[in-house]
């Protein structure tokens, strides 16, 4: 895993130039929506200067439409970090797969009687999503997403074509998650794998050189020759932990698990609370 470090010096929200922001449990709830307080907050940081962007776990094709939503103008960082494309001009700034053969090694472990019938896996390849079953769960993820998956007993063969993006294993079982990443985080080392939890059901493995830190880096260095202390973010969750540590404010969710709150300058309401507007209010507006 690529480690981010934040600007030693502290920031004044005048400093702020970008503001990233994620979408499950931070703009978005249970209605999957951006409310109207939250997209007005977000409109005025526009307003004022700020530019806005997405970064998200979600698929890039899922992603979009909270993308145009927000006003962005910027790409659009996906996948955890691991894809960056940017809408306007259909340019792919950055796309950094699984290493096929770990990847392979994964649907193996994924495959054993004990692990399969506890989980649900889904691959990501080309902005597509393959799984392995349409079970309650993935049926549940589809839902929210808004995508079709392809539904194979075997993914392997896809896998061996083209590396994939990304690899997610789903369950209802907390206790499932959580032994799966110990049993993976004790197999591989960090400069192979980037694991990590969008919610305590998600599982989800990279490329070792992508986040979100990562890619918020890239859109405020690379892009737009911002440092880390023109940058707001706000997340809620263990994937946006290096996006918290990078940026000169990082926020978390009200929501968000009690390590990642550890972590961030703030802590905003919770996003059924609308505490993304809070946020950009308090400290943009």
């Amino acid at each position: 895993m690529t480690k981010i470090t934040t600007n030693p010096s502290a920031t004044s929200p005048a400093d702020i130039k970008l503001l990233v922001l994620d979408i499950d449990g931070t703009i978005a709830g249970i209605s999957n929506q951006i409310s109207p307080k939250v997209q007005q907050a977000i409109e005025a940081a526009r307003v004022k200067g700020v530019q806005v962007a997405i970064a998200t776990g979600r698929m890039y094709q899922s992603a979009l439409r909270f993308h145009k939503q927000i006003g962005s103008s910027l790409p659009l960082v996906a996948y955890q970090g691991a894809f960056i494309k940017d809408p306007l001009s259909q340019t792919i700034h950055q796309h950094q797969p699984l290493n096929q053969k770990i990847a392979l090694q994964l649907l193996d472990y994924f495959d054993r009687p004990e692990v399969r019938s506890a989980i649900s896996v889904h691959c990501y390849i080309d902005d597509l999503l393959y799984i392995r079953e349409l079970t309650p769960e993935s049926q549940a993820y589809v839902e929210r997403v808004g995508v079709t998956p392809q539904v194979h007993p075997d993914l392997r063969p896809f896998v061996s074509g083209t590396a994939p993006t990304k690899i997610l294993a789903l369950s209802k079982d907390r206790g499932a998650i959580d032994h799966l990443m110990e049993a993976i985080a004790s197999h591989y080392s960090p400069t192979e794998l980037y694991l990590t939890k969008s919610s305590s059901t998600f599982f989800e493995a990279a490329n070792p050189g992508a986040n979100k830190g990562v890619g918020v880096r890239y859109l405020a260095e690379e892009l737009l020759g911002l440092t880390a202390a023109n940058v707001m973010v706000l997340g809620d969750n263990f994937n946006d932990i290096e996006m918290l540590e990078y940026a000169g404010i990082g926020i978390a969710m009200g929501n968000a698990p009690a390590p990642v709150k550890a972590l961030a300058h703030w802590v905003a309401p919770d996003v059924e609370s609308d505490g993304a507007a809070t946020a950009i209010e308090k400290f943009l507006l």
